[in-house]
């Protein structure tokens, strides 16, 4: 289990495969193992080396239970690259690690050979300010709802019409989510990240070559907020995936994966 000093923590990661680096970000909560059930198998056969990692506030990694920033975590993941040798990379993120991603770009281009976006935003409007300060609220107050009631709300919230209305894979979604542990100290802090400042004038400044993928049916980060981030970066390509939800890389891992590889195959880093 490589666990590496970096920017003041403690940071997790995995390696796996050889050839071209190409570094992976979860969102909130997501342990790295979820990149490796479609993303890292589909991306090592295509002759890359992936590193996944483990977020603060998601252990082995430092918890961080006190709280930190985006940059702080845009910091980490700089931090990894440069003890690894990698740069320049490439680098994908999904949901909040798509911000981090975006951040890293702007702050550090000379570590990102191109970025992926998946799942995104430059901005918090109204609905998605209001969802996070909820899921905030219900956390702090210490109340915990009936473990198949909180796997009912996550399938509506992060999956698709097409999977909800699959009563087969209906039936595995929320096993899988029943048995989630509940969200520790270090992913509440993760949560204060999703309160995303309007961002959208800066990330003109990005100069990386940046492919942003929206999902159709995404309730967390629907596809027009993906576009404005798709807008907003100078050359920036913009694919929304049909039938997927805020999970579409594991809804439609092939399609995620073609849309992931073409991308890279542009231009090296």
């Amino acid at each position: 289990m490589p666990v590496v000093p970096v920017n003041g923590i403690r940071l997790h990661y995995e390696d796996t495969g050889s050839g071209e680096p190409v570094v992976m970000i979860q969102g909130t909560g997501g342990s790295h193992r979820a990149w490796q059930l479609h993303q890292v198998p589909a991306l090592t056969a295509a002759g890359y080396r992936v590193i996944t990692l483990d977020n603060r506030g998601i252990p082995p990694t430092s918890e961080c239970a006190d709280g930190f920033t985006m940059q702080d975590m845009a910091g980490d993941v700089a931090g990894l690259i440069e003890y690894l040798d990698l740069a320049p990379c490439r680098v994908v993120g999904t949901s909040m690690g798509a911000f981090v991603a975006q951040e890293l770009a702007l702050a550090r281009p000379e570590l990102v050979g191109q970025a992926v976006l998946m799942a995104t935003r430059g901005r918090t409007d109204v609905l998605r300010r209001e969802l996070t300060a909820t899921e905030i609220a219900l956390h702090d107050s210490g109340m915990s709802l009936p473990p198949r009631y909180a796997a009912v709300l996550r399938a509506v919230k992060y999956l698709s019409p097409s999977t909800l209305n699959d009563d087969r894979a209906m039936a595995d979604w929320l096993d899988l989510f029943e048995l989630s542990p509940a969200a520790g100290p270090g992913q509440r802090a993760q949560m204060d990240i999703s309160k995303l400042s309007n961002r959208l004038q800066d990330y003109r400044g990005i100069e990386v070559p940046c492919h942003v993928i929206a999902f159709a049916d995404d309730l967390v980060t629907p596809p027009h907020l993906g576009r404005e981030v798709a807008n907003a970066i100078p050359g920036a390509t913009y694919e929304v995936i049909a039938d997927c939800g805020h999970y579409g890389y594991l809804e439609d891992p092939g399609a995620v994966n073609k849309s992931i590889v073409e991308f890279f195959a542009l231009r090296r880093p």
